[in-house]
């Protein structure tokens, strides 16, 4: 098969491990489904240290479930793209904390404290719904397949995301006002979640033409932004001056001003050279490089502590 009958082909759920596709297929579709896994483990880096700090049992258990779910959900991508042929799992979890894999603008920053929390769980995965929700009709089937179970399960975390919100609007005037400067913080980076504007974006045209992507970047933040501003303003939040946004009464629709948003910054996270990026990549790596011994001794036969059939 050649590209061009692809972009013939090119339909929901269209093609499958057992189609030969051509090699520019499957390094497009590697790459964007490695982008996909890499941030939910990077995701579920952020969300982690909080199983400690909820403030009681009942937020303990769902931050440390949500965490779990992320997780799984990474694995499950891992070996959509592997089914490519292109790279296979242990390549690209070592790209990841090498340094050399790439994931979502958002979680290159640390969360400092519970009422950042909700920025995440709330916005950033209602940002991942509205795409997700895209790609169960991508043209790579393994993949489809992995965002049905991966949307399900994103359903319970945002409701979990909307309650802490809510909690926390209802509260004090100083929970109240913490929340406020979250906000603001996150805001902005939360509306380049999608990813640089269509005529900035260099895989844009290509993914949608052989099926992989069903809606651009700036569809995509305009859908969220008419669902998620009014959502943020229920619980008393009040929209940042930048970047500008405005009611389109001729579209009936919310706007933003996309190039008030800080995109030299994005270019420095897309390229894995943002400061607090590395830190998170770092931890990543110290986590790998302290299970490496488990791998080690499950690959090895007769190695001590392995039993059963890991042994054989």
């Amino acid at each position: 098969m050649d590209i061009e009958e692809v972009k013939r082909r090119a339909g929901p759920r269209e093609f499958g491990p057992q189609d030969d596709m051509p090699e520019e297929y499957r390094k497009a579709a590697t790459r964007m489904i490695q982008f996909h896994a890499n941030s939910e483990i990077m995701g579920a880096y952020i969300e982690r240290p909080f199983i400690r700090q909820s403030p009681s049992l009942e937020r303990k258990l769902a931050v440390s479930a949500q965490v779990q779910d992320e997780i799984g959900h990474g694995q499950l991508l891992y070996r959509a793209a592997e089914n490519l042929g292109i790279k296979t799992r242990e390549q690209m979890l070592d790209e990841l904390a090498n340094g050399e894999g790439k994931f979502l603008n958002c979680f290159h920053y640390p969360l400092a404290d519970w009422y950042e929390l909700p920025m995440i769980m709330f916005f950033v995965d209602g940002a991942a719904m509205r795409r997700q929700a895209t790609l169960k009709r991508t043209s790579w089937e393994p993949y489809a397949h992995a965002i049905d179970k991966i949307c399900f399960e994103e359903g319970f975390h945002i409701k979990h995301g909307e309650d802490i919100l809510k909690e926390l609007a209802a509260g004090s005037r100083r929970d109240r006002q913490r929340l406020q400067e979250a906000f603001d913080l996150w805001w902005p980076r939360i509306l380049q979640f999608f990813g640089p504007t269509n005529d900035r974006s260099t895989h844009s045209d290509f993914s949608s033409a052989v099926g992989l992507k069903t809606m651009g970047n700036d569809e995509l933040r305009t859908a969220f932004l008419n669902v998620y501003l009014p959502k943020a303003e229920k619980y008393g939040l009040e929209v940042p001056d930048t970047p500008r946004i405005w009611y389109d009464d001729y579209e009936e629709r919310y706007r933003v001003a996309e190039d008030e948003l800080d995109w030299e910054e994005f270019g420095l996270i897309a390229r894995n050279e943002y400061p607090q990026g590395a830190g998170q990549i770092a931890k990543r790596h110290r986590t790998q490089e302290a299970v490496e011994w488990v791998r080690e001794s499950l690959e090895t036969p007769g190695a001590p502590g392995v039993t059963g059939a890991a042994a054989d």
